[in-house]
């Protein structure tokens, strides 16, 4: 099932002067943008127009109340030369799990997919193929309803843009045990990929970075114990030959990469463990000679190995190789997503011109 999604193409591109080999994350958007509205309670007005600026209200709700919500997925060029969006069944399922906690409208499936097959599309030729690159797409709803008033909105917009991206982190990373501010409280909205996620966590970043740290290491608001994220990331450990990860609940988002590395371990038999682990684990693991790999899964970060942890002043050294465990998870992840290896997940979703898209 496919949605009507209506096209104005843009009438110049900045396809022939972009620098590939140079790309800076977050900067340079293609030529469109879809958008739509949430309007007298159902979605509309869905389209791929020119990338532009837009006006907004000053008293947007969005602006004051916070009601925003995004994701983060990519598409790939496969070796084939087709493209392939990421697993966009398992973020729609994220996106409306954060939007319901927010009291926003979900995105139904068909609104979604002919949404992005639609944007990719058009935008095809920024997908470029070269190693380590992608199209980066980030969904966004947020309220646009101007009264001011805290109560949910009646009006909302629905937008995807892309960007190329290449590696968000070069190399490993040092990160240190954050155990005085929280990124999320049990029972708040962690597990929600919204904006107010992500601001507080800039001060506590922020100091880290000016003792020499790349990100921290988020900790239970309740004993500061438990390891939870890395920075913006899913985190992951190896121990002595075991995958340990924090098990997902309410102040951690469930990452897609999360989830299909922990798949593809577990079907080359490895022992994957989803539980509660603490930073004294850590320091017991690596005072006793264990072999440690710790590693930051995401959308954006992909695989982020890190190469120093410091827990409460000690800097301990996990091992980074390209024959890790860990890099060789991530290696069989990418193999899969650029059509190198077979898919037998289906994870990969080929990118088709929706049929009932109009051209303006």
């Amino acid at each position: 099932m496919t949605y009507p999604v209506h096209l104005q193409r843009s009438s110049s591109s900045r396809l022939a002067v972009y620098d590939f080999s140079n790309i800076r994350f977050g900067q340079n958007p293609t030529d469109h943008l879809f958008s739509a509205v949430y309007r007298d309670g159902k979605w509309q007005e869905a389209e791929v127009r020119p990338f532009q600026d837009f006006l907004i209200s000053p008293l947007a709700l969005c602006l004051h109340y916070g009601q925003t919500v995004f994701e983060g997925m990519k598409a790939f060029r496969l070796i084939n030369g087709e493209v392939s969006i990421f697993r966009p069944d398992k973020h729609l399922q994220r996106l409306n799990r954060s939007l319901e906690r927010m009291c926003m409208p979900e995105i139904p499936e068909p609104l979604f997919i002919s949404a992005l097959d639609s944007l990719v599309s058009t935008d095809e030729g920024w997908v470029s193929g070269l190693a380590g690159n992608s199209l980066y797409l980030r969904p966004l709803v947020f309220a646009s309803e101007a009264r001011l008033g805290v109560h949910e909105a009646a009006e909302y917009r629905f937008m995807i843009i892309a960007m190329p991206i290449a590696n968000y982190y070069n190399g490993s990373v040092r990160v240190k045990v954050e155990t005085q501010y929280t990124r999320a409280a049990e029972g708040g909205a962690g597990y929600a990929k919204h904006g107010g996620n992500y601001g507080p966590a800039l001060l506590p970043t922020r100091l880290a970075r000016a003792q020499g740290f790349d990100q921290v290491l988020w900790t239970d608001g309740k004993t500061h114990k438990f390891i939870e994220e890395s920075g913006t990331m899913n985190v992951m450990f190896v121990i002595d030959g075991k995958l340990v990860t924090p098990p997902l609940k309410d102040t951690i988002l469930d990452g897609v990469n999360r989830d299909s590395i922990l798949t593809l371990a577990r079907d080359r038999n490895m022992i994957t463990e989803e539980r509660e682990i603490g930073y004294e684990e850590l320091q017991d693991a690596f005072q006793r000679g264990s072999t440690v790999e710790a590693f930051g899964i995401g959308t954006a970060a992909v695989f982020t190995p890190i190469s120093e942890i410091d827990i409460l002043g000690t800097s301990y050294f996990p091992s980074v190789s390209e024959n890790g465990v860990s890099a060789r998870l991530s290696r069989a992840l990418q193999d899969i997503r650029t059509g190198v290896d077979a898919d037998p997940y289906h994870w990969n979703h080929i990118v088709t011109v929706n049929k009932t898209t109009k051209i303006v």
